[in-house]
This record gives structure tokens, sequence and C-alpha cells, in this order.
């Protein structure tokens, strides 16, 4: 059996409702995982672009790819792994703890102080998907008392 990867999908859609129930339904009623998902509309066209993250074997990501192309709304799918991919996190800190060091953690990963209030700092880092997960694990050391954490959203390079 071939090794299972993570595959990164761009689905250009017409914007009309019940789409995201048709992909995601896609997925379930065949047992596929999606790792994440985002949309958004694209700006000064009728379309949105869906960015899948999804794993399984050569097989599977095949299959997924034709179903989705046989979707209704669907216009084009995109799979070409050459592309930029960007995660965002958002990470509440209490303004009580030690901040030494925040600077150049923040530095390291493309970080910036989101907001402040009397209570806590929030900041937010982006980046590429194995760097958010680091950037998440590094910042616990200043106790979160919350992180949201968006899906990937890409764009091809050519």
């Amino acid at each position: 059996m071939s090794q299972e990867v993570r595959k990164v999908l761009s689905v250009i859609v017409q914007n009309e409702h019940g789409v995201l129930s048709r992909i995601s339904g896609l997925f379930a009623g065949r047992g596929y995982n999606i790792i994440s998902l985002t949309v958004a509309p694209i700006p000064e066209t009728n379309y949105s672009r869906f960015t899948i993250v999804t794993k399984g074997n050569e097989r599977v990501l095949e299959q997924i790819v034709k179903q989705l192309h046989k979707l209704i709304p669907t216009y084009k799918v995109i799979d070409n792994q050459d592309v930029v991919e960007k995660e965002m996190v958002l990470v509440k800190i209490p303004i009580s703890t030690n901040l030494s060091g925040l600077d150049a953690i923040l530095n390291g990963y493309n970080g910036i102080v989101a907001n402040s209030t009397e209570d806590s700092l929030i900041l937010m880092a982006v980046d590429d998907s194995n760097r958010i997960t680091n950037f998440i694990k590094i910042i616990k050391k200043f106790h979160p008392t919350e992180i949201v954490r968006s899906g990937s959203v890409s764009m091809e390079k050519s």
C-alpha cells in the first residue's frame, strides 16, 4: 500500500448556496479526511476559492481530484504543489506573564502583537504550516489562555 501524503488543493467554484455542503459531503461520503478548509470570495468575480488540505495515498488523492471536478459548481481544480502556503495563528497570553524573549520569538515567526488590553496580549503569526506548529509549541512557555489557528491559504507561484 502506498504511503499517505499531505496535499493542498485549490478549488475555484461559482458562488452559490450549498457549495460548502456539497464539497464537505463529497469528502464525508467517501470517508476522506479534510485537515483544513478555508474559503473566501475571489474579489471582483462570482467565484470563491476553497483551499483544502487533505491526506491520502496516491489513489485516494486522485479520486478526490476526480470527484471535485465532477461537482456542478466547480470551475477549476488546481492540483499544483508549487504554491505559497500560509497559515495564521492568534494567541492570547496574560499580560502578567514574564514576557522576556517574546520579541525574538515574534520576529522569528513573522509575528506581531495584534491587540493589547490591561489583562492580555493577542499575538498573531503568519507562516508555513510546520512553522506555525513550532510557534505554538514555543509560545506555550508564556501560558496562553487561548489559541486559534486558521486553515491554510495558498496561491500558485506561476
